[in-house]
C-alpha cells in the first residue's frame, strides 16, 4: 500500500446479478457471509462517483443523481469514508458525487455498484494504492456485493473461514469474453417500489425467522459447485435450470420470513411465469430467470432465441423496457469526474 497526495479521483463500477445468491451474514461488522456466492458482472449500466477530500469542508458532501443523499445512504457513505480516512491516516472531510445510469434501489444492485465505485474513488483520492484483492476486502464493508463489482466477467465471492475476514473477498472465475452466446436480457416492470427496509437488514430478518434458510444453506455449495461448472462449460441446458432453481430457493426464504419478504410485483411473478412456459413449449431450458432483492428480472439466454424470447417478455403487461446486457469489465479508474447536477 503507498500513499500519494490526495486528489481527486473518478472511479466506475457496475452492478452484478447474482446466480448464486448471498443471503445473511455470519458477522454483521465485517459482512461476512454464511455462504460463498457467484455473480455476473454486467456492462452498459454503470455507477460513478468521484470523490474529493478538502480541507475547507466542515462535513461530508454526498450528491447521489444530482441531489443530496437521503440520510439512510448518506451515512453509509459517510461510514465508508471513515474507513478510508482511517487506513490513510487522513482527518479531511470529502466531497462525493455519484451517479447511477439505472434506476436505483429497485433490485438492479445499485449499493454494488455504487460502494465498488465508492471505494475505487474514495481510497484513490486518500492516496491509497490498493490491489483488487484489497479493494474487495472494503469495498465489501460498504454493500457485500460490492466486493464482486471490482471484477468482471463472472466472479466468485468466497466466504472464507477466518474470524477476521482476510479469507474473505471475490475473484474473478471467467472473463467476460469466456461465453459470447450468453446475454442478460433485464425486464424492467412499471411501478417498481424502492425498497423501504435495506437488503443488510432485511436479510438478518431471514436469517432469524426462515424456515428454509437452514435448508438453503445446506443446498448452496453442491448448487454453486454445479454453476460453475457449467458456466465453465458453456452449457445452457444445465444452467439456466439451475439458476432459476437458485433463484426460487432464495425466494422461498424471504417469503417465509416474518414478517415476510416478498419483492415481486404482479409483472415480475408473470414474467417468471412466462419463461416456464417458454422452456415447457420448446422442451428445452430456452431461459433461466433470476432476481435480486426487486422487482425487475433478469433472464439469461443465448443470442439466437433473444429475439424470440424477448418479443414474448415485452409483451406481458407492466414490463415497461427491456434492456439487452452481456458480461462486463470490472470497476476503473476514469478521467471524467462527475458534475454536479442541482439546478
Amino acid at each position: 500500500m503507498v500513499r500519494s497526495p490526495p486528489r481527486a479521483t473518478t472511479y466506475e463500477a457496475a452492478p452484478n446479478i447474482a446466480l448464486v445468491k448471498y443471503w445473511g451474514v455470519r458477522d454483521e461488522p465485517l459482512t461476512l457471509p454464511y455462504n460463498s456466492s457467484l455473480s455476473v458482472t454486467l456492462d452498459r449500466l454503470r455507477s460513478r462517483t468521484t470523490v474529493r477530500f478538502r480541507a475547507e469542508l466542515a462535513d461530508d458532501e454526498v450528491v447521489l443523481n444530482g441531489a443530496p443523499a437521503a440520510p439512510g445512504p448518506r451515512r453509509g457513505v459517510v461510514e465508508f469514508l471513515d474507513r478510508v480516512r482511517a487506513l490513510a491516516g487522513l482527518d479531511l472531510r470529502a466531497e462525493v458525487r455519484s451517479a447511477n445510469n439505472f434506476p436505483t434501489a429497485s433490485g438492479l444492485a445499485s449499493s454494488a455498484s455504487g460502494f465498488a465505485a465508492l471505494a475505487g474513488a474514495a481510497t484513490g483520492a486518500a492516496g491509497l494504492a490498493l490491489s483488487d484483492r484489497e479493494l474487495s476486502r472494503l469495498a465489501r464493508l460498504g454493500s457485500g456485493s460490492a466486493c464482486r463489482s471490482i471484477f468482471g466477467g463472472f466472479v466468485e465471492w468466497r466466504a472464507g473461514r477466518r474470524a477476521d475476514g482476510r479469507d474473505c473477498y471475490a475473484r474473478p472465475l471467467f472473463g467476460p469474453a469466456h461465453w459470447p452466446a450468453l446475454l442478460d436480457l433485464v425486464l424492467l416492470v412499471e411501478g417498481a417500489p424502492v425498497k423501504e427496509v435495506r437488503s443488510q437488514d432485511a436479510m438478518q430478518q431471514s436469517v432469524r425467522s426462515s424456515p428454509e434458510f437452514a435448508r438453503r444453506l445446506r443446498e448452496v455449495p453442491r448448487r454453486l459447485a454445479r454453476i460453475r461448472a457449467a458456466i465453465a462449460a458453456r452449457d445452457a441446458g444445465a444452467l439456466f435450470p439451475l439458476v432459476m432453481e437458485e433463484c426460487d430457493s432464495f425466494r422461498d426464504v424471504c417469503e417465509t420470513t416474518r414478517p415476510p419478504l416478498d419483492y415481486l410485483t404482479t409483472t415480475s411473478r408473470a414474467i417468471l411465469g412466462e419463461v416456464r412456459a417458454l422452456n415447457r413449449e420448446r422442451r428445452r431450458p430456452v431461459a433461466g430467470y433470476t432476481h435480486d432483492a426487486g422487482s425487475h428480472v433478469h433472464v439469461f439466454l443465448l443470442r439466437p432465441d433473444l429475439a424470440r424470447v424477448r418479443r414474448r417478455l415485452a409483451a406481458l403487461p407492466g414490463v415497461r423496457a427491456t434492456l439487452v446486457v452481456r458480461p462486463g469489465p470490472g470497476g476503473r479508474r476514469v478521467g471524467t469526474p462527475v458534475q454536479d447536477q442541482r439546478r
